[in-house]
């Protein structure tokens, strides 16, 4: 009779836990890729999220799958397809092109999936709510920055990253049009070549741009992670490495430590971590009824050799991955 009791009582708690985990918020987070530093910490972020609602008695468990590369917007898209099918509560998603992924979302919210976008923009209305850097606005900070280096007159040059990703789109764009107008006396000598996704690609594209412009140049600026290090690793083949000024953007340990040798002199940061955990946080409060702000701008900090030091920029490039992702 006892065992029998046991028995019942076991059952009893596999169903109660069962019932628990059905009953939990599944909310997917889905990155434009997840091979670079920059997503790791978005993921980071999102599971402090998770735990934190989960510590405060609310059920949440995120689900993060992206493609592996930045470029395979059909992955991405059928990664959406697949958790609407799924039929998930909510979707957090940095789109990998702002266009491709307008349809996708379309379906998600028609299903009454709540959408939140983090990172990069989407040609469309129909997301909750936007998290992410003011990317032109970053473009600009880019550019004046670049400009106090290099001084009133010089040559400059940009790399770009991959047509159709909104965020560098638009810090490309802030970029050239900081420089166009507040700056007439740099010259761009070179701002329309792509760094593709990975630093291999980037750097094969920063050897061909070296090799043209690179003892022209004054400046350069790259718009995110690979294009950042791949630039560094051409500047470095050509030994132009902390001779020719060089800003770039996002971070990472190999940026970072590029930037402590003086190799890089300045890099912009984002708080990739702040967005994961946003995306979720809102995505949540969402589907519980709460109002949530259309547009979040988690901002962006100018990181240099001189500041590394301070506590918030600390933070910044060193975000508490080992907590969070195990």
């Amino acid at each position: 009779m006892k065992r029998l009791l046991s028995l019942f009582l076991v059952a009893g708690a596999l169903v109660g836990g069962m019932a628990r985990a059905a009953d939990a918020y599944q909310i997917a987070v889905i990155p434009k890729g997840t091979t670079h530093e920059y997503w790791k910490s978005v993921q980071a972020g999102a599971i402090k999220a998770e735990r934190e609602f989960n510590a405060a008695g609310v059920a949440v468990k995120i689900i993060w799958k992206g493609p592996l590369k930045e470029d395979d917007r059909e992955q991405q898209v059928q990664v959406v397809e697949n958790f609407i099918g799924r039929r998930v509560n909510a979707i957090v998603i940095s789109p990998l092109d702002r266009n491709a992924l307008i349809a996708p979302v379309a379906t998600a919210v028609g299903a009454k999936i709540p959408v939140i976008v983090i990172d990069s923009g989407l040609n469309s209305k129909l997301p909750t709510s936007y998290i992410a850097t003011d990317n032109r606005e970053g473009g600009r900070v880019a550019a004046r920055t670049l400009a106090q280096l290099v001084g009133p007159k010089g040559r400059v040059m940009m790399l770009r990253y991959s047509a159709g990703s909104g965020s560098n789109e638009d810090r490309e764009e802030g970029f050239v049009e900081a420089m166009k107008k507040e700056f007439p006396g740099i010259k761009l000598v070179s701002t329309d070549q792509h760094a593709g996704v990975t630093r291999d690609t980037a750097y094969r594209t920063a050897q061909n741009l070296i090799n043209r412009f690179g003892r022209e140049i004054d400046g350069v600026f790259a718009c995110n992670q690979p294009a950042t290090a791949g630039m560094l690793l051409a500047l470095r083949d050509a030994g132009l490495a902390g001779r020719v000024k060089f800003v770039g953007f996002d971070a990472g340990a190999e940026l970072v430590g590029a930037l402590k040798a003086g190799e890089i002199n300045a890099l912009l940061v984002q708080d990739p971590f702040r967005m994961g955990y946003l995306g979720v946080k809102l995505a949540v409060e969402t589907l519980r009824g709460q109002k949530v702000p259309v547009l979040v701008d988690t901002g962006v900090t100018v990181a240099t050799r001189e500041n590394l030091e301070q506590p918030a920029v600390k933070d910044l490039l060193n975000p508490p991955l080992d907590q969070y992702l195990k």
